[in-house]
């Protein structure tokens, strides 16, 4: 059966989502667990020491996490010509949802550069003041961690009209699809809780684990299988 230009331009696109989608994962935990491993689980004046000693790796996890953002970009687009034939619309409404992640997600970024500035000027400060400079932190991470959670929200909407789009079609297995909802809207509850109840966000943070999963399995079938147009 022959396929048309359009049906061509999806399959490319559904590919390039997959291959976006793995990515992105692959980013975005590097960019955590070096950053993790760098400050470890000491004091502010620990972490400041060991983030000194490390100041270009630490950069450079920054960076990765930074790339997210502009990855995000192609991923969203991709997913918007994947599915934009089912409905337009909605698939544009999903688009602005990712685009405002994205524009907020990279804010919060700047958040993060501006920890690894007072961890530096702390570590080079003589006779510094370890409560002011904890106080100047704590402003920057809670910045950092308020702009992720809003990201996140954004995120989680229009994850879900990008699923429920590929629900009403036959792109995807229908338990993938539905999982991706049930996913994605995990996410958003969990933002909410992070930024109602921050004292708990430690344990709100394990309702962003069936997301790693969902795009995991939706990006390897994707990238490996394609969509199903008929």
């Amino acid at each position: 059966m022959q396929i048309s230009s359009t049906e061509r331009t999806q399959i490319f696109y559904a590919r390039v989502a997959g291959f976006v989608y793995l990515l992105l994962i692959a980013l975005f935990m590097s960019g955590e667990f070096l950053i993790s491993g760098i400050v470890g689980n000491g004091s502010f004046a620990t972490a400041a020491q060991n983030v000194a000693s490390s100041e270009h790796l630490y950069r450079f996890a920054l960076i990765l996490q930074t790339m997210t953002s502009v990855f995000t970009v192609v991923l969203a687009y991709a997913l918007y010509v994947t599915v934009a034939p089912i409905n337009q619309r909605l698939a544009q409404v999903a688009l602005i949802f990712r685009l405002g992640e994205i524009f907020v997600g990279a804010v919060a970024v700047i958040f993060s550069f501006d920890q690894l500035r007072i961890y530096l000027s702390f570590n080079a400060a003589k006779n510094a003041n370890l409560e002011q400079w904890q106080a100047l932190f704590a402003v920057a991470r809670n910045a950092h961690f308020v702009g992720f959670n809003i990201a996140t929200l954004f995120f989680s909407f229009g994850s879900i009209l990008f699923f429920s789009l590929f629900f009403r079609s036959r792109y995807l297995p229908k338990i993938q699809s539905a999982f991706g909802i049930f996913a994605s809207i995990m996410v958003a509850l969990t933002s909410i809780g992070s930024l109602v109840v921050p004292e708990y966000a430690d344990i709100v943070q394990f309702g962003f684990a069936p997301i790693f999963i969902s795009e995991i399995v939706t990006g390897l079938w994707l990238l490996c299988r394609g969509i199903k147009l008929a």
